[in-house]
């Protein structure tokens, strides 16, 4: 018998920096830091309610909150995690179970790279 090797998928995730600057030069250090602050915490709250919806297997509504995690990430220029929002949006609204599944699990491993920056919004496991 052959060996078995056990493949770690790491995620490249992409990020649009000018987003965020043009926030900051539109608003002020201040104030953006704030907005930037404030519109993580949305994004992360939005995921992890996505994440609760999905465990409890209530799909009433979840394309809307899949649409409000594109936008909000697209906003802050979370580029992949926008792109894989949108996909898992798709997979969903054509009611393919497999690839729901399986664009569900990167979903899930874009959110917490994007959000790694903020330990204590990274752990979306439930």
């Amino acid at each position: 018998m052959g060996m078995v090797t056990t493949l770690t998928q790491r995620e490249v995730v992409r990020q649009d920096v000018e987003a965020i600057a043009t926030i900051y030069r539109n608003l002020g250090a201040p104030v953006a830091e704030q907005m930037v602050a404030r519109a993580l915490g949305e994004l992360a709250l939005t995921m992890a309610g996505i994440v609760e919806k999905v465990r409890l297997q209530d799909l009433r509504d979840l394309s809307q909150q899949l649409l409000q995690l594109k936008r909000l990430a697209s906003d802050l220029g979370l580029v992949s995690l926008a792109l894989v929002a949108a996909d898992t949006r798709t997979c969903l609204e054509q009611a393919d179970g497999t690839a729901f599944s399986a664009v569900w699990a990167r979903l899930l491993r874009v959110a917490e790279r994007s959000l790694s920056a903020h330990p204590d919004m990274a752990d979306l496991s439930g």
